[in-house]
């Protein structure tokens, strides 16, 4: 029969029952199935046909359902489909070093694992299950984390699913099992760290980045005309950090925000070998050759595995060389704020992690209680002798509880209140 198809039409007709088909589904003879074909918006913003086939009508009829609802057809497309289509999006919106990070998590972690699954089947238990078969630590995780919940985010905003699962997610955690102050060199090993750098350009880099606490990226993009070495200031407002295929972007801060940090009498003579005879323009820490220096060619140029382990730290990485002068920072006083505001954190609860002020805690509240039960016993025997009660002879073992219960009366009512007197009238 030529033209559309009509509810007599084979294809309208259900061969199991002889019964027309609801309006929206179809029989397909060549399939031995149930079609449904739902038209909805399109990857490209315009309208798209969808079908899907099913063994039985009710399974046809439900999610038929589903679609006439709301759900978008477009549900039916794969992760890796989707992620082909809106990665360049994604890509855009992002610095080139967590775009990086971002396709080594797609590539080695989120597709393999949930590329073939459409998007409208992923759930947060999926994504759970999937994290636990992923390789690398909690940062490696949260990348791969953070790539999949922005591309079904970028779904979820085109209306091809009704939520995005991977919010739903906990993130793992990126605290360090060792503390970051534990992590920090002493005073004495960074003096032995630089003395073991020869003389010349890599000790003035490296000395830099621990008197400094700049990311290994802000100290390799400084210019001479970003120190102020009448006010021993130096202003960090920019970074370098490897593109796509490698190649070094200049660009604000992690923090995209300019700071100053101090310029202390000890890297000053460094500072000042660094910039002599050079414009304000000029990298201030240049290679020998007056290339670019980055962490990578200074850890081959100082033989990095050999300093390390001379030094009696074999797991020092260049970030640490940042965790100790945040540490040493705290210890010479600095309040939290500068702390914070020198780093360029984010947040003030990153900086506190540097702090020592949480250190034998336990015994500075024990010493301090101590000290006020101590007072109390004091004043209860001073109160005792000017009432002529100072002759009745102490029990050399008080029985279990005397004393509690004495330094209880005793200590102010604020701290810990006094219990109540029964009446001998009454009973217990």
């Amino acid at each position: 029969m030529a033209g559309r198809p009509t509810k007599d039409t084979p294809s309208r007709v259900d061969p199991r029952t002889g019964r027309p088909l609801p309006e929206g589904i179809r029989w397909r003879a060549d399939r031995q199935r149930y079609q449904i074909r739902v038209v909805g918006p399109s990857v490209d913003g315009g309208a798209a046909e969808r079908s899907r086939t099913f063994l039985t009508l009710a399974e046809a009829k439900r999610e038929l359902a589903k679609m006439v609802a709301g759900r978008n057809p477009n549900g039916s497309m794969t992760l890796d489909q989707w992620y082909d289509k809106y990665w360049p999006a994604i890509e855009s919106s992002i610095r080139p070093a967590t775009a990086r990070s971002y396709g080594v998590a797609w590539r080695l972690r989120v597709k393999p694992s949930l590329g073939r699954h459409r998007l409208d089947e992923i759930t947060s238990p999926m994504i759970e299950s999937a994290m636990v078969a992923w390789s690398g630590g909690a940062s490696a995780k949260n990348d791969a984390l953070a790539v999949l919940s922005r591309l079904l985010d970028g779904a979820r905003r085109s209306r091809f699913i009704d939520y995005n699962p991977a919010r739903e997610v906990k993130r793992p955690s990126m605290r360090e099992s060792i503390s970051p102050v534990s992590r920090a060199l002493t005073l004495e090993q960074i003096a032995t760290l630089l003395g073991l750098i020869p003389d010349g350009v890599y000790r003035r880099y490296f000395a830099a980045l621990v008197y400094t606490g700049m990311r290994a990226g802000e100290a390799t993009a400084l210019r001479v005309g970003d120190v102020d070495f009448g006010r021993a200031v130096i202003r960090v407002s920019r970074s370098l950090s490897p593109g796509m295929r490698g190649e070094l972007i200049e660009q604000s801060p992690k923090s995209h925000k300019s700071r100053d940090v101090p310029l202390i009498d000890a890297l000053r003579p460094y500072a000042e070998a660094a910039a002599r005879g050079k414009r304000g323009s000029d990298l201030l820490f240049d290679g020998p050759d007056g290339g670019r220096l980055t962490n990578h060619n200074a850890r081959r140029a100082v033989n990095w595995e050999e300093l390390r382990e001379a030094i009696g730290r074999p797991d020092l990485r260049i970030h640490d060389l940042r965790h100790t002068f945040a540490t040493i920072l705290f210890d010479a006083g600095a309040t939290a704020p500068d702390v914070q505001a020198t780093l360029g954190h984010s947040s003030l609860q990153v900086t506190e992690r540097y702090s020592r002020a949480r250190e034998g805690v336990a015994l500075r509240a024990g010493a301090a209680l101590n000290d006020a039960l101590k007072r109390a016993d004091e004043s209860t025997d001073a109160s005792r002798a000017k009432t002529g009660t100072q002759h009745e002879a102490k029990p050399a073992h008080p029985e279990p509880g005397m004393a509690q219960r004495r330094t209880r009366r005793t200590i102010n009512g604020t701290l810990m209140a006094q219990p109540h007197r029964r009446s001998r009238g009454m009973t217990r």
